[in-house]
């Protein structure tokens, strides 16, 4: 298909032609092929395997990668954030845009506040102050809502844990600092034999150190993952920085890729191998 001017493929199509690597145009169950959008400032007959939302776009939304024109990356977030069935699906594009680093909250936040017009804008609004610009899977930020509606404290995201002489025990999805509770999310890939090895042993090494651990699976009751976690941290040691046998202030060698920012300035360097598992495989 041709796309005319002001017009652009846009979304989860558009993120995934400039590199996100969790925008695969698959459906919740993994199998239905979803349609691919275009934003488009004219009217256009909408083909099969198409969605085409017919508003107004500015040239400068409009871009061009590999010879297809897109919505920018700001742009297809925005566009797929309005699109989302629920504010927990609209953090997710939001937060794998940010995970291949093709936008940051606060270039989002700009964006999202300067277009305040725009049909399903009260989605995207509603998503902005809850982004964490390092989660690492879809399930990463469903874990998360599941902490928050529990009503415990906001969990730090893909933070690396040392024991006090500067080693790195690992990187645990969530973290509660105060209270001393990691909660974890274990994909497919974690049944592999050898993998489920290694899991064992990285949870003894946490809770050698006097750290509270959960872990969720897919398919888990919300519910339930819920009453798991309070019951965790209430099990918790909540000790004082001093008292613990583990920190999280990073020794000199540690090459923090915690933020977008953080992570931009390492393309081109002898560090952007840190980032190759962020790629589209």
């Amino acid at each position: 298909m041709t796309l005319r001017s002001g017009a652009g493929v846009t979304g989860w199509a558009a993120l995934r032609w400039l590199g996100g690597r969790w925008f695969t145009g698959r459906g919740p169950d993994g199998f239905s092929l979803l349609p691919v959008p275009i934003a488009s400032a004219l009217h256009m007959r909408q083909q099969r395997g198409t969605q085409v939302t017919q508003e107004r776009i500015s040239p400068r939304d409009l871009t061009v990668h590999e010879g297809v024109v897109l919505t920018t990356a700001v742009r297809s977030v925005f566009q797929g954030m309005r699109a989302a069935s629920t504010d927990l699906d609209a953090a997710i594009v939001a937060e794998m845009a940010m995970f291949n680093d093709l936008v940051s909250r606060d270039e989002l936040t700009r964006y999202v506040l300067a277009h305040g017009r725009f049909h399903g804008i009260a989605r995207a609004r509603s998503c902005l102050a809850c982004l964490d610009e390092n989660s690492w899977s879809p399930q990463e930020v469903r874990m998360r809502w599941i902490w928050l509606a529990a009503e415990l404290p906001r969990p730090l995201c893909n933070t690396p844990v040392f024991t006090r002489d500067g080693h790195l025990v690992g990187v645990p999805d969530l973290l509660d600092e105060e209270a001393g509770l990691i909660g974890e999310y274990d994909g497919a890939h974690h049944l592999d034999v050898a993998q489920r090895r290694r899991d064992i042993q990285r949870e003894a090494e946490f809770r050698r150190l006097g750290l509270e651990y959960v872990t969720m699976v897919a398919g888990e009751d919300p519910a339930r993952v819920a009453d798991r976690l309070r019951a965790a941290r209430a099990r918790c040691a909540h000790r004082a920085p001093s008292a613990r046998a583990w920190s999280l202030e990073p020794p000199s060698w540690w090459i923090q890729t915690d933020s977008v920012v953080a992570r931009r300035e390492l393309y081109g360097t002898r560090h952007e191998h840190r980032l190759g598992h962020r790629r589209i495989i």
